[in-house]
């Protein structure tokens, strides 16, 4: 059975510097907790390492929608099945919206467990902190 989870974090940023740390998705370990390596392939694909808790994955996965400023979205073509889109969304000329929205499916116990316990959303709060501070940090910095 497939879960999902949506979260969205409010930046005091502009959409700019939050879409300048999105895009370059092999800087996503510097505020993505659970993601332990992304190596470019080509263009569009990436080789994922990841690390939850008591699971260590990897998987490819390649970009399918980039529109900039507005959109990044994702899915895996090898290993856990997984898809992925972040959004970005203009509130004021200096404060932006974040959501975050993945569809995967837990395989195994540990997968199951953290669909179940929310610990899923509880990673994606805390990521999407990490990276509310590294976005406020850059945007403060002249």
């Amino acid at each position: 059975m497939a879960s999902s989870l949506l979260e969205a974090v409010d930046i005091k940023a502009p959409v700019a510097v939050s879409w300048a740390l999105w895009e370059d998705v092999e800087r996503w370990p510097v505020f993505l907790s659970h993601v332990k390596h992304v190596q470019r392939i080509d263009g569009s694909t990436f080789a994922w390492q990841v690390s939850l808790p008591g699971a260590d994955k990897s998987f490819v996965a390649e970009l399918t929608e980039v529109i900039p400023g507005e959109r990044i979205a994702w899915r895996t073509t090898e290993g856990v099945h997984h898809a992925g889109v972040v959004t970005f969304h203009r509130l004021s000329d200096t404060e932006s919206r974040v959501t975050l929205q993945i569809e995967y499916d837990p395989q195994g116990f540990v997968e199951h467990l953290g669909a179940l316990t929310n610990l899923d959303s509880t990673l994606a709060n805390y990521d999407l902190g990490e990276f509310q501070r590294m976005a406020e940090r850059q945007a403060a910095t002249p």
